[in-house]
């Protein structure tokens, strides 16, 4: 008789405190690459997040319109709509937009 009153109280706290570490370690998560849609923009300058959605688009009306899939035939990476040396980074990006909606299309 004594060992249950000693017991269940004991059972108790200790289902009691296992809740509380499951949920806490349930919302301390890092948040993932995957959590992230393949459509949005890394963290960037805004110029950046420009570019690479403009890549997301042009890939989409190149598949669209079925024109060759080349990040570097599109117009806009011919002739980006930047000035001086914010052209390679914009360049960068806008291949990096193009290749995961070619990507995310092709389901590769």
């Amino acid at each position: 008789m004594k060992r249950t009153r000693l017991a269940t109280p004991l059972i108790a706290v200790a289902l009691m405190s296992g809740a509380t570490f499951f949920a806490h370690a349930q919302t301390n998560q890092a948040p993932t690459t995957e959590s992230r849609s393949w459509n949005t923009p890394p963290p960037g300058t805004e110029q950046a997040q420009s570019a690479y959605r403009d890549g997301v688009e042009a890939a989409q009306l190149d598949m669209t319109a079925k024109r060759k899939i080349d990040a570097k035939a599109s117009h806009l990476y011919v002739h980006p709509p930047v000035k001086g040396a914010a052209r390679d980074e914009y360049r960068s990006n806008f291949t990096a937009g193009y290749e995961a909606a070619v990507k995310h299309s092709t389901g590769a």
